[in-house]
C-alpha cells in the first residue's frame, strides 16, 4: 500500500489512477446501462479495451502543463468533463436507447426546460458509482492524503504518452475494422461506433461530421436541389378521385397523441378497455383508420414527428431538426400551404414552454400564425406535469382561444400527460380502471395515463359536437412515437400475449405502429380500417389531398395513403424498413407472417436489395434537403416564402379578438357564429384541478421567461 501510495503521489501515478478509474466506470456503463450487443469473445475484448486509448489520450494533455498548480486542476477537470459526458450518455440512453450527438448537445438548451419532468425518473441508485471516485479523490487531495508532485514531466515524455495513446487507438481501430469493415465510412449505427471505439471516439467523430454539415450548408448551391426534385417527382402518387377533396374547406383539428402506440387500440386490461372512446372512433363509419401506420422518428422524437407531419420530410440522422436547424431553415409546411392555397388560420395549443424543442422559432418558419404555449394557461400547482398542462385542462382551457380563430382553421393540440415517466396524480386516476401488474412501473403506469388521455379526448369531442364545430371539421389523430422503449418491451410482452424469452428485434419493430385516424363527419359514412402500410412522412400529402389541395408542386417524400400509387415501403430513420411482407432490421430480414428470419428466394433478395437502396437514397436526399437548406432555392408556383418576422406569438388572444372586431359581420370565428356568445360553457370536464386554486407544490412548474410579455 505504501508503494501504491507513493506511486499515486507522482504525476504518472495520478494519471494512471484516473485513467484506470474512468476505464472501470466506462465498462460499468457498458455492461449495466448500455445495450451494445457484443457477440463473441473478440467483440468483448474490443469492448473492454476501447476506453483505454481515448481516455489516456485525453488525460495526457495535462502532462504539457509543467506547474503542479496547473497540472492537477487540468487533469481533474478533464476527468470530471469526461465523466459528465459518459453520465449524460447514460441518462440519454435510458430514454432514447441512443447516444448523444453534437447536434443533441448543441440543441440541448432548447429542450432542457421541458426535460426536467423525466430527468429524475431516469436516474438509478447505482449512478453514484459514476461520481464517487471523483468525490473521494478530491477529499483525499484536500486532506493531503494525495500529495501534489512538483516535478514536471518533460515534453518528450509527455509526447511519448500521447503517442502511445494514439498507437493504442490505432490498434483499437484496426481490430474494429477487422470485425466490422468500413465502420466509420458506413456509420450504419451509432451503437457500433461506441461498441468498437468508445464514447469519446464517437463524440469526436460526430464533431467532425457536424462541422462537415456546417460547411455543406455554407457551400450548397441551387443545382443540388435538382436530384431531390427529380426523386420526389418520380415517386409522386396521384390522389384517389373518390377521396380527393372530401373534406374541402373544413376546419382541420390535429390531435397529437404523446407516446401513444397502436397496440393500445382495442386493448383490454382486466377485461376493461384501456381507450374505450378511441376504440369507438377507430370503428366509426366516420373514421378512416390505418392499422399498419408506423412512426419514423429518430433522436428528435416528438419534434421529428411534427416535422414529418408539417413538411413530409424526414428528421435528421442525428439530433433534432427543430432544435438544431429549425431556427433558420426554410420550410414549405402545412400552415403556409393551407393559408396561401385555402385561407386557413393556423394555431398550436401546447401546455409546455414555447422554447421546448425550439418551437417558438420553428413554428414561425413554418408559418403558424398563433402559438398558445404554457404562458397562456394556468400551469400552477397540480395542474401540470413536468411536461406541461394536463390534457383535460389543455383541451378545456384552449376553447377561449380556439373560438376566436377565423374559420377555416388548421389547429394542432399537443398532449403531454401520456409522457414518460407516466406519472399521474391519484385524483386524476379512474378508480374503476385497474392496470397491469408486470413489476415494471413504466409499463403499468403507461396504461393509466393512456386511459386518462382517452377520457380527455372524449370530453373534447363532446364540446366539438355541442358547439357544432364537429360537423364541419376533419379531425386527424396520430401517435407521435413509442411509449414503451425497446429496453422495456420484454416487460410488456406478457401483456401482449407473447413470451419475453422469445422476444426479438422483429417484435420491437412491429411495435413502431402508432395510430392514424381521419375523422370526417357527414362525408358519406364510408369510413373503414385500412391495412395499407405507411409512415408519418405520408401524412401531409394524404391530408392535403383530402382537403382538395394538390401536392404535386411541392417537394414531399411521403405519398397519399389512399392513392393506388402509394408505396408501402416504410423507411425508418436508422435505415431499417418494413413492407407488407418483410421487415429489415440491421440487415436481417424477417418474414412478417412468421416473425422468423426469412428464407428468401433469389428474386426476393434482389427486390429487397433494391428496397434497401431506395431507403438509403430517400433518407440521404431528405437529409441533403434539410442539412443544406436547399428549399431556399425552390419557389413552387403560387407559394410565397415564409417570413418569420411576420409572426409574433405575444398577445395571441387580443390579436384574434381584434381581427373579429375588424371583420364585424364577416367574421367566421366560432364566437362570432355563435352570435358573439362564448362557447366555453359548452365544455364539460371532470378534471379535479379545475376547482383548485393555485397552491404551492413540489412539482416543477412550467414557466416561460417571456410570460410577462403575453
Amino acid at each position: 500500500m505504501k508503494k501504491l501510495s507513493k506511486f499515486v503521489d507522482t504525476r504518472i501515478g495520478f494519471f494512471t489512477l484516473l485513467v484506470v478509474l474512468f476505464w472501470f466506470k466506462t465498462l460499468f456503463a457498458y455492461f449495466t446501462d448500455f445495450k451494445l450487443g457484443a457477440n463473441g469473445l473478440f467483440q468483448y475484448l474490443i469492448l473492454v479495451f476501447n476506453p483505454l486509448a481515448t481516455t489516456a489520450l485525453i488525460y495526457s494533455i495535462a502532462f504539457y502543463f509543467k506547474r503542479a498548480r496547473f497540472f492537477y486542476p487540468v487533469i481533474m477537470g478533464l476527468d470530471i468533463a469526461n465523466t459528465l459526458l459518459l453520465y449524460l450518455n447514460v441518462i440519454y440512453f435510458r430514454e432514447f436507447t441512443d447516444f448523444m450527438t453534437i447536434a443533441t448537445m448543441t440543441g440541448y438548451s432548447k429542450v432542457n426546460q421541458g426535460l426536467s419532468g423525466s430527468s429524475l425518473a431516469l436516474t438509478n441508485l447505482h449512478d453514484i458509482f459514476y461520481w464517487l471516485d471523483i468525490v473521494v479523490i478530491v477529499v483525499l487531495m484536500l486532506c493531503r492524503v494525495i500529495h501534489f508532485d512538483k516535478r514536471a514531466i518533460g515534453t518528450r515524455l509527455a509526447f511519448a504518452f500521447t503517442s502511445m495513446s494514439l498507437v493504442l487507438f490505432g490498434v483499437n481501430l484496426s481490430f474494429a475494422e477487422m470485425d466490422r469493415p468500413q465502420l466509420l465510412g458506413r456509420t450504419f449505427d451509432r451503437t457500433y461506433i461506441v461498441k468498437y471505439l468508445g464514447i469519446d471516439a464517437f463524440t469526436s467523430y460526430d464533431l467532425v461530421k457536424s462541422q462537415h454539415i456546417h460547411e455543406m450548408r455554407q457551400s450548397a448551391t441551387k443545382s443540388e436541389l435538382t436530384k431531390v426534385k427529380k426523386f420526389t417527382d418520380k415517386h409522386y402518387a396521384k390522389p384517389d378521385p373518390q377521396m380527393f377533396g372530401i373534406a374541402k374547406g373544413r376546419n382541420v383539428i390535429v390531435i397529437h397523441l404523446e407516446s401513444f402506440q397502436q397496440f393500445l387500440i382495442d386493448k383490454k386490461i382486466n377485461d376493461q378497455e384501456v381507450t374505450p372512446f378511441l376504440n369507438s372512433l377507430y370503428h366509426s363509419n366516420d373514421t378512416y383508420a390505418f392499422d399498419n401506420f408506423f412512426h419514423q422518428v429518430g433522436q428528435g422524437k416528438t419534434s421529428d414527428a411534427e416535422n414529418m407531419l408539417e413538411t413530409s420530410t424526414f428528421g435528421l440522422p442525428q439530433g433534432s431538426l427543430f432544435a438544431t436547424l429549425g431556427s433558420d431553415n426554410t420550410f414549405q409546411g402545412a400552415p403556409a400551404i393551407l393559408k396561401q392555397r385555402a385561407g386557413y388560420t393556423s394555431a398550436v395549443f401546447h401546455g409546455n414552454v414555447a422554447s421546448f424543442w425550439n418551437r417558438n422559432n420553428v413554428y414561425k418558419n413554418l408559418g403558424y400564425q398563433y402559438f398558445f404555449d404554457a404562458s397562456y394557461y394556468d400551469t400552477s400547482g397540480d395542474k401540470s406535469t413536468g411536461y406541461g398542462l394536463k390534457d383535460k385542462l389543455l383541451f378545456k382551457d384552449s376553447i377561449k382561444y380556439l373560438q376566436t380563430l377565423q374559420q377555416p382553421f388548421y389547429t394542432k393540440f399537443i398532449t403531454v400527460t401520456n409522457h414518460f415517466p407516466y406519472d399521474l396524480d391519484d385524483e386524476d386516476k379512474d378508480p374503476n380502471f385497474q392496470t397491469t401488474d408486470t413489476g415494471d412501473a413504466n409499463v403499468d403506469n403507461y396504461f393509466v395515463t393512456a386511459h386518462y388521455l382517452d377520457q380527455s379526448l372524449q370530453e373534447f369531442f363532446n364540446y366539438l359536437k355541442k358547439s357544432g364545430v364537429y360537423d364541419h371539421s376533419i379531425i386527424m389523430i396520430y401517435g407521435d412515437h413509442y411509449g414503451i422503449s425497446n429496453s422495456e418491451n420484454t416487460s410488456l410482452a406478457s401483456v401482449l400475449g407473447k413470451n419475453a424469452d422469445n422476444w426479438t428485434d422483429f417484435d420491437n419493430t412491429q411495435l413502431q405502429r402508432v395510430p392514424l385516424m381521419f375523422v370526417i363527419p357527414n362525408a358519406g359514412g364510408h369510413g373503414k380500417i385500412e391495412h395499407t402500410y405507411g409512415g408519418e412522412v405520408d401524412v401531409l400529402p394524404t391530408l392535403l389531398h383530402l382537403l382538395g389541395i394538390s401536392t404535386k408542386r411541392y417537394i414531399q417524400f411521403g405519398t397519399d395513403l389512399f392513392s393506388k400509387q402509394h408505396s408501402q415501403l416504410v423507411a425508418f430513420r436508422n435505415q431499417d424498413f418494413v413492407t407488407p411482407h418483410f421487415t429489415s432490421v440491421g440487415g436481417t430480414i424477417y418474414d412478417n407472417r412468421t416473425g422468423k428470419v426469412a428464407k428468401l428466394t433469389a428474386k426476393q433478395k434482389k427486390r429487397l436489395k433494391k428496397e434497401q437502396e431506395f431507403v438509403q437514397k430517400e433518407l440521404s436526399l431528405s437529409d441533403s434537403l434539410n442539412e443544406k437548406n436547399l428549399l431556399r432555392f425552390y419557389h413552387p408556383k403560387g407559394f410565397k416564402p415564409v417570413n418569420p418576422a411576420d409572426y409574433n406569438y405575444s398577445n395571441g388572444l387580443k390579436r384574434a379578438e381584434q381581427i373579429e372586431k375588424k371583420k364585424g359581420n364577416k367574421s367566421t370565428s366560432i364566437f362570432s357564429e355563435n352570435h358573439d356568445q362564448s362557447t366555453v360553457d359548452d365544455y364539460s370536464t371532470d378534471a379535479p384541478e379545475q376547482n383548485h386554486s393555485s397552491t404551492d407544490s413540489n412539482r416543477i412548474k412550467i414557466t416561460n421567461p417571456d410570460a410577462n410579455n403575453k
